[in-house]
């Protein structure tokens, strides 16, 4: 299948799976999951494409259940849903990626989700200033996770590696480029 046509059927995933599954006429399950057969048929695709844009997305950002009947997005929804994932210890550091028009708020402010129901961080600079980058030149904020774990700050890990966190308090980030 042709890049274009991968990114288009992922961009749908992500609206419908992230944002407006009624659009589609689809209703997440618990943990945010839907069947594939109704997602399917919704969307007019084959179960070959859906499989395709699941392991070519280089952001993981979809992921099928153990039993392949069902499907989620891995993280960054904004309709109500708990992904239930279990709490997890986090590495010391973990970091993320802005741009320097937000630097005030968020030394201000803290880190908070906006219109998503978590903070997403990463576990590597790198990723960090991928993430940043989609809207400018990257600046990257440093994390001092181990404290905020220590402090009861609860944690969880997506299926594709993104921590998630409620919020991070302007008191454990640190300006790192």
């Amino acid at each position: 299948m042709n890049e274009k046509h991968l990114i288009r059927i992922s961009k749908r995933l992500s609206r419908h799976l992230r944002h407006d599954p009624a659009a589609l006429g689809l209703t997440l399950a618990p943990g945010g999951w839907v069947p594939v057969d109704a997602l399917l048929r919704a969307l007019s695709i084959s179960r070959e494409e859906l499989e395709e844009v699941v392991e070519k997305n280089n952001k993981r950002r979809f992921a099928f259940d153990e039993t392949g009947t069902r499907i989620r997005a891995s993280q960054g929804h904004s309709v109500p849903i708990d992904l239930d994932l279990p709490d997890a210890t986090p590495p010391d550091v973990l970091y993320h990626g802005t741009v320097a028009k937000f630097l005030d708020a968020i030394f201000r402010e803290g880190l908070r989700p906006m219109n998503r129901h978590a903070v997403h961080l990463s576990a590597t600079v790198d990723t960090a200033r991928t993430v940043g980058a989609r809207r400018g030149n990257p600046v990257i904020l440093r994390i001092d996770a181990a404290a905020m774990a220590a402090a009861g700050d609860a944690f969880q890990v997506s299926a594709n590696g993104v921590w998630l966190t409620a919020s991070v308090p302007p008191a454990y980030l640190t300006y790192l480029t």
